[in-house]
């Protein structure tokens, strides 16, 4: 029931309903009354609608292919970076753009998790369903989750469905 107030008609998560989502996460700007500039409104807009079209965000990890997930995960950190170059440099957004590159730049060096002394299998060349790619995949979706929540709720942006689905639980304590 609680999901349903959440979407608004056109099936898009409304912002003002992100406030209890970001509950344990450490944000600026509440408590404080800000109104943010409309231009920097519509560069957070525009990089909210790219990431709206990132399917390594959302897609079930079953239907996921490491080349692929790798080429986007460059490109999403080539829009992060443009994005940050087209905010001033005072943004409110940029804490949040930062740690969601941070998290591509850690994703794409760091070594993944070994689970070959757990798993007894592996699979060889292109590791389709390995559980090294999706706890890697999970760190990296829960924190585009909630950099894009805090985002989304400070300019007042709604989010496409399948983006939402790797928000902060509304059920969340």
């Amino acid at each position: 029931m609680r999901k349903s107030r959440d979407i608004t008609q056109k099936g898009r998560i409304a912002a003002k309903s992100l406030a209890h989502r970001l509950t344990g996460f450490s944000l600026p700007f509440f408590g404080v009354q800000w109104t943010p500039p409309a231009d920097e409104r519509e560069i957070v807009r525009g990089l909210l609608t790219a990431l709206e079209d990132r399917r390594v965000l959302f897609v079930p990890y079953h239907l996921e292919v490491v080349s692929q997930v790798t080429s986007s995960v460059l490109q999403m950190r080539e829009i992060l970076t443009k994005t940050l170059q087209a905010l001033p440099e005072t943004s409110r957004a940029a804490g949040s753009i930062r740690a969601m590159r941070a998290a591509c730049r850690r994703f794409l060096e760091e070594p993944m998790p070994d689970f070959r002394n757990i798993m007894r299998w592996r699979h060889g060349g292109d590791e389709e369903g390995d559980p090294s790619l999706f706890v890697a995949l999970g760190e990296l979706r829960a924190t585009f989750g909630t950099h894009i929540a805090a985002l989304a709720y400070q300019y007042g942006l709604d989010i496409e469905p399948e983006l939402a689905s790797i928000l902060p639980s509304a059920d969340a304590s």
